[in-house]
């Protein structure tokens, strides 16, 4: 895990988003997600979450007086927060430092409170022992202090996070008998470690970390963007609760939506709207590459409500050279919404932002058509989650999942791409609205 900006200079003043994910195999040991309801959802936190909660809160300005704590959630098996750094970072010993230098110092005493309280202590062999899954059901609820999303943990203090250890005595290693043969010797990789051996650092003595290697990390520039990754660090909570309770509709269902569009039509249609310096056959030959197929048609995977596609369906794409007309496109749209046909789009001009904004704004259901696949954990905005678990909106992609970077532009075939996939789901040309 880990996704960074080649060109950024991650030392250097912002604010940063960083995600960070439980090591594979510890299940859920950071809390659960509670409540009667959506709006009632909160994470009732384990003895280590809370010990994690406390080091997020305390630790990193303690060591980087320059940083602050903007924003926070801890999930069972992940947390998101925002740290703003407000000048260059620099070690207490006065060492410039970066980034994932603070990450790795916060890592660090998330571990030992984690080896704490799961009773870990360093072994005597060079191998450590495989750590059962620890997870948040077997923790008594009394025991679990229930912290709201965002909110710092103020003047507890680290003892009262952490329980007890309970130490599991571990036989002691029989000796060898002197007159043992001597092992085999390993192959070893370059340098000298044995193959596929990973020597442990020193801070760990072996022990496995409670986190993954590594973070994602997301850098809002404008205020606009700092306030969405806000909201959506607030949200977690709800979108998780949501998404537990409605796993048909809000979690991504793969293939079975037939567009009936094949791809020697989609390349006979891209050749007609693309000029012939954008549909050249290696732009071609990449989206092909990209989409969803089943017996030789473009499906589509999708996340929502799946019988909004049993209503009547309407295209919504704006052309360029109609743009005169928008105000009469997005009458003729909202009155077929009102009537209960539902606008499908992929919502790329502004002329489409404009009609689909507007129809969703009155409550009318609507259909959007994705620039990118759906990953396997895949988290729409708070807002679309409420939107699709309340059945007025859903999500369709075409393609394949594909990590892009957020400065990465879509090109030209692939939007129309999308506009084809939209008419052919309608099964409707997308001039209807001027009949």
């Amino acid at each position: 895990m880990g996704r960074r900006l080649p060109s950024h200079d991650y030392s250097r003043p912002g604010f940063y988003h960083i995600t960070i994910t439980v090591a594979d195999g510890l299940g859920h040991p950071l809390g659960a997600v509670v409540g009667a309801d959506a709006d009632s959802a909160a994470v009732a936190l384990t003895p280590v979450g809370a010990a994690v909660a406390h080091e997020l809160t305390t630790a990193i300005t303690a060591h980087y007086p320059m940083i602050t704590l903007d924003a926070y959630v801890i999930m069972p098996e992940h947390l998101h927060f925002i740290l703003v750094v407000r000048a260059p970072i620099v070690s207490k010993g006065g060492r410039s430092a970066h980034l994932g230098q603070v990450i790795a110092g916060f890592k660090k005493g998330c571990n030992r409170a984690f080896w704490a309280a799961t009773g870990q202590q360093a072994p005597v062999a060079a191998t450590p022992s495989p750590v059962p899954a620890l997870t948040a059901a077997p923790v008594p609820a009394a025991a679990i202090p229930v912290i709201p999303a965002g909110k710092p943990l103020g003047a507890m203090s680290a003892a009262a996070l952490v329980p007890t250890p309970v130490t599991a005595t571990a036989p002691a290693p029989v000796p060898a008998p002197a007159s043992a043969p001597a092992p085999a010797a390993a192959s070893t990789a370059p340098g000298g470690s044995p193959a596929g051996f990973r020597p442990p650092s020193s801070g760990s003595s072996g022990r496995p970390p409670l986190f993954s290697p590594g973070y994602c990390d997301v850098m809002p520039i404008e205020a606009g963007q700092l306030e969405t990754q806000r909201a959506y660090i607030r949200n977690n909570p709800r979108s998780r609760w949501l998404r537990s309770h409605d796993s048909a509709r809000l979690q991504p269902q793969r293939g079975g939506i037939d567009t009936a569009l094949t791809v020697a039509a989609l390349r006979g249609f891209l050749k007609r709207e693309c000029p012939p310096s954008l549909a050249t056959p290696d732009a071609l030959a990449v989206i092909e590459r990209r989409l969803l197929l089943e017996d030789g048609r473009i499906t589509c995977d999708s996340y929502g409500d799946r019988t909004l596609l049993q209503c009547r369906l309407l295209p919504v794409v704006s052309h360029r050279k109609d743009a005169p007309r928008l105000e009469e496109q997005k009458a003729r749209c909202l009155t077929a919404a009102t009537q209960g046909a539902v606008l499908v789009s992929a919502r790329i001009a502004k002329g489409e932002q404009t009609i689909i904004d507007e129809a969703s704004h009155r409550g009318f259901p609507v259909v959007l058509i994705t620039d990118n696949g759906f990953p396997s954990v895949y988290h729409p905005s708070a807002d679309r989650i409420a939107s699709c678990a309340e059945g007025r909106l859903l999500l369709l992609t075409p393609w394949q999942y594909e990590y892009r970077g957020k400065n990465e532009a879509v090109t030209v075939p692939f939007c129309k791409t999308m506009n084809c996939v939209a008419q052919a789901l309608c099964r409707t040309r997308d001039s209807w609205w001027k009949e």
